[in-house]
């Protein structure tokens, strides 16, 4: 049934996790254990008191036996939390050792990866292209300033004039060019009108003056 919900997620718990929980139960568990114990050497105590107010010597010695054994127990268990603190505390710091060594062994192999696209021979072959590039850029440029020579740069004035020819209305006629009548040039002296009366010229007026 499981299988129809989809694949099972896995569990993200170490056995690392596993045992600080266990040690951490233990550690709760004694805690939990020298409460009781602190409590009962309190009655032991107030129980042998009892004794010895009613004449019991004999039963106050024995409350105080027991209670001495319990405060040996409480001993044990106090050293017995000590080290389980110490484990708990070693285990969390080897989880977090071993996280860092995991980060630092992820970013070694990236490191790895990206040398082998960034390698010596690479980087000299991306250098020599840029260069290149480089200064064939600048040729352009320097072409593009007027570094030509007097004969190319006629050249290119004769290409101008042909591509200035080119773009006139008698070159996209083409052949229909001919066929265009010319028309009279447009006449450049005073026009007469035969209507006004001329002016009659004197034969003073035509010769010419003598120079004095």
């Amino acid at each position: 049934m499981g299988n129809l919900f989809g694949k099972k997620k896995e569990s993200r718990v170490t056995e690392q996790d596993k045992a600080v929980l266990q040690l951490k139960q233990q550690r709760d568990q004694l805690k939990i254990y020298q409460k009781k114990i602190g409590v009962q050497l309190e009655k032991d105590r107030a129980t042998a008191k009892l004794a010895l107010q009613n004449g019991n010597k004999q039963k106050a010695m024995l409350m105080l036996r027991k209670k001495k054994f319990q405060e040996s127990l409480l001993e044990k268990t106090e050293k017995q939390l000590e080290n389980i603190e110490t484990m708990v505390h070693d285990l969390e710091f080897a989880q977090i050792e071993v996280q860092v060594i995991q980060g630092l062994k992820n970013g070694t192999a990236a490191l790895k990866k990206m040398h082998q696209i960034l390698s010596i021979e690479n980087v000299e072959k991306i250098m020599e292209e840029s260069q290149e590039a480089i200064e064939y850029q600048q040729e352009i440029d320097a072409i593009l300033a007027g570094g030509l020579t007097s004969e190319d740069e006629d050249d290119v004035l004769r290409e101008l004039d042909q591509i200035i020819k080119e773009s006139r209305p008698e070159a996209a006629l083409g052949d229909n060019a001919a066929a265009v009548p010319e028309l009279p040039d447009v006449p450049t002296d005073n026009i007469v009108d035969d209507n006004k009366p001329r002016e009659k010229v004197t034969r003073k007026e035509r010769e010419p003056v003598a120079a004095t």
